[in-house]
């Protein structure tokens, strides 16, 4: 007999529906794995009163008429995500203390639609880096191998769904912040368009390059909860693009016959591919041809010359979040060295790289508007060992580093563009590889439905087959 924790998010959901499982059932199931079997450095901090609490009144109250479809199950928010009450540290030794007052729409969101957040996932330093090694505490690691690395930034979140300590959880991207982890852990990680997620109340964004969105082990879960976060509130300065319905009924429809564009050309900056990672977009492609879609050789469509504007406006970003005063001293070299680099950008020169900015992603939009998606892989080497990109002793090989191994996910925050990391590949020895799909801004259904036909078709080859994957030590009881 299954254990809970080996059933999707959506099978849970509809047992809660059903009546023959609780909130505080599946809460307590899963505090209890949480507190027990983190040993991949997923939680910052665990909420357990407040979620058993929230847990006990929705299972109190009872599940309305017009609930979705994850009413009442548990998940997760991002440790850069403010939580009112709870300790919010935005993965910083400089805010070790600091509780929120009020909450941001994303965790709203998720409380509106009756998922029950178990506490907050660690984050690097205020989302900067591509790995999750926060002050003070583990570095998130992969389950699959615990010597390695989870991905960046959302980290945490990506090694909790891996354990099967939640369900699913929310993460953020900005420069493949989602997709990064996934890849690294085995999972869907997908960034939906630029405006689809709401930044309330803070709007600290101003470039508009990142986005909060899913990061599930099935293609529906990820949908599911994307409706849930998909909340346009009344000052956005986005208009929400336009969507179906449901992004998880989109992934019941046909996508038709598509043309993908594909590379595999490192974008912002040379690098090395692995063979198992081009295998694996290699793979991707055929699959892709097997189900009926054209797959057509693109070059790079955005130029090199790109990545010094993203580098300026991710510069200035991280100069946006400062330490409080007198704890300066407590940031990392590589937060530092980035923020010194942004206070030295002028308004001038920023509003002219913003709009150099958006320059690149319209050429970029431009040359791939024959396609209705684009095939890359999502990351250029397999998972690696736990620092092995950080070195705070030169921050600025840590960057370049940082930049070989994530080579293609930025590009889809420059454009706006949906994307979606898919864990189509194994190595030999067992390391997830992720294939990353892309769209147009707004295209998120076109995205969605052609990633749940890939998954759907994937179930059927073994060798492809990820969602009975289960890592070492998720039998644990």
């Amino acid at each position: 007999m299954s254990a809970l924790h080996d059933l999707t998010a959506l099978e849970q959901g509809a047992l809660v529906a059903a009546g023959e499982l609780t909130p505080l059932a599946l809460a307590e199931h899963y505090l209890d794995r949480a507190a027990r079997l983190d040993d991949v450095g997923a939680f910052a901090t665990l909420a357990t009163e407040r979620a058993h609490a929230h847990a006990w009144h929705l299972t109190q109250r009872g599940r309305p008429a017009d609930a979705g479809p994850l009413w009442g199950v548990p998940t997760a928010v991002k440790d850069l995500n403010a939580t009112a009450g709870v300790r919010t540290t935005f993965g910083s030794a400089a805010y070790a203390d600091f509780v929120p007052e009020v909450s941001d729409s994303v965790t709203l969101s998720l409380e509106e639609g009756g998922l029950v957040w178990l506490g907050k996932t660690a984050a690097p330093e205020f989302g900067s880096p591509c790995y999750t090694e926060p002050a003070g505490l583990p570095a998130a690691v992969t389950p699959w191998d615990r010597g390695r690395m989870a991905g960046g930034s959302s980290g945490g979140a990506a090694a909790a769904v891996a354990a099967g300590l939640v369900p699913l959880a929310q993460g953020s991207d900005g420069g493949g912040s989602i997709r990064i982890p996934a890849s690294c852990c085995g999972l869907v990680g997908l960034k939906p368009s630029r405006g689809r997620v709401s930044g309330a109340p803070l709007y600290g964004e101003p470039t508009g390059l990142a986005t909060s969105g899913p990061i599930a082990r099935t293609v529906r879960d990820a949908a599911a909860l994307l409706d849930v976060l998909a909340v346009h509130r009344a000052g956005d300065p986005y208009p929400p693009p336009a969507g179906p319905a449901s992004f998880l009924g989109a992934c019941d429809e046909a996508p038709g016959r598509l043309r993908v564009a594909r590379f595999a050309e490192p974008v912002i900056t040379d690098a090395h591919v692995h063979t198992d990672v081009l295998q694996a977009w290699e793979d991707a492609s055929d699959l892709l041809r097997s189900l009926g879609h054209e797959v057509v050789d693109v070059p790079v469509p955005l130029p090199r010359e790109a990545v010094a504007t993203f580098e300026t406006c991710w510069a200035v970003l991280t100069a946006l979040s400062p330490a409080p005063a007198g704890r300066e001293h407590l940031l990392r070299p590589l937060t530092t060295w980035l923020a010194d680099r942004g206070r030295a950008v002028s308004g001038p020169e920023f509003g002219l790289a913003l709009g150099a900015m958006r320059r690149h992603a319209a050429t970029a939009l431009e040359a791939l508007a024959g396609f209705d998606a684009v095939l890359t892989p999502t990351l250029a080497d397999v998972p690696l060992p736990v620092g092995a990109i950080r070195d705070d002793e030169h921050p600025e090989a840590d960057f370049e580093a940082q930049k070989r191994f994530t080579p293609w996910t930025s590009l889809w925050n420059v454009t706006g563009s949906p994307a979606v990391s898919l864990p189509l590949h194994q190595t030999p020895t067992g390391l997830p590889v992720g294939v990353m799909l892309a769209a147009h801004p707004g295209q998120d259904a076109t995205l969605l439905r052609l990633a749940a036909q890939v998954e759907t078709a994937a179930q059927k080859q073994e060798a492809t087959a990820w969602h009975h994957r289960r890592p070492p030590g998720w039998e644990r009881p």
